[in-house]
């Protein structure tokens, strides 16, 4: 018998999930195959969600975490309604960061309402994204997309490594199955880091310039920034930093 789309893309997704971890900088605490303490006492309708105990987290099983991503996750983004290799990228997304962000994400792509749900005009929407530049270039930019999100919580210098190889494995993996062009590694890789970088080059700039005017002070020549003086580089490099720290700070409580 003929394995589901389901059943296929679930083995991706616990290939990555793994088994049970407790992580202290993971806001989901103790976790299974990918299900939470929280969401698995939702689960089994314990309230409040701290009296099931870790020990039964670590004790879940393969059959009944199927059934929690099959409801929670892959149904609730219809992936089923969706195009094969799309519902992979979509299914390990929601898995990841929430369904309701998955599913946006893609409205924001394809340029259909982002109301969270996988609806007929999404489904149509996708359908005239893909009759317009393919299948492979969805998928590959709302993997970018991810990328872009995932590098911009506070958590990516903990677990950003290991989000961005999941991500390559996640994109090749639905290329793949969509009947798309494969990627290269060397390339994907390439993509990979420079998107990582992306949320970071105010920084990488304003550090340049800081070292620059230190060095300087040190008395290091630099003939290639003779035009502006230790003292500048180092208040500009400062006034960089705090200007973006407020600027995300206002954006923040926008």
């Amino acid at each position: 018998m003929a394995r589901t789309r389901f059943e296929i893309c679930l083995d991706e997704v616990l290939r990555h999930e793994g088994g049970y971890v407790d992580h202290p900088s993971d806001p989901g605490g103790a976790t299974n195959m990918g299900i939470t303490h929280k969401t698995l006492a939702r689960w089994r309708k314990v309230s409040p969600w701290w009296k099931l105990s870790k020990e039964e987290v670590k004790a879940l099983g393969r059959e009944e975490a199927a059934r929690i991503y099959r409801a929670s996750y892959w149904n609730r983004v219809n992936a089923r309604g969706l195009p094969a290799g799309l519902d992979l990228a979509v299914f390990d997304f929601a898995v990841n960061s929430g369904p309701d962000r998955a599913v946006r994400t893609l409205q924001a792509e394809i340029g259909s309402v982002a109301d969270g749900q996988v609806g007929p005009l999404t489904v149509e929407a996708i359908k005239q994204r893909i009759a317009g530049k393919g299948i492979a270039d969805l998928i590959e930019t709302y993997c970018n997309r991810r990328l872009l999100f995932l590098g911009r919580l506070s958590t990516f210098a903990i677990f950003g490594k290991g989000w961005s190889a999941r991500v390559a494995a996640v994109r090749l993996a639905a290329i793949s199955a969509a009947g798309g062009p494969e990627i290269t590694t060397q390339t994907n890789q390439w993509r990979t880091t420079m998107q990582a970088l992306n949320g970071y080059k105010t920084y990488i700039v304003a550090a340049i310039m800081l070292l620059a005017g230190i060095a300087q002070v040190l008395g290091v020549e630099l003939p290639a920034l003779d035009g502006g003086s230790a003292g500048q580089l180092v208040m500009e490099a400062l006034a960089i930093l705090f200007l973006r720290k407020g600027l995300k700070g206002d954006i923040g409580r926008a």
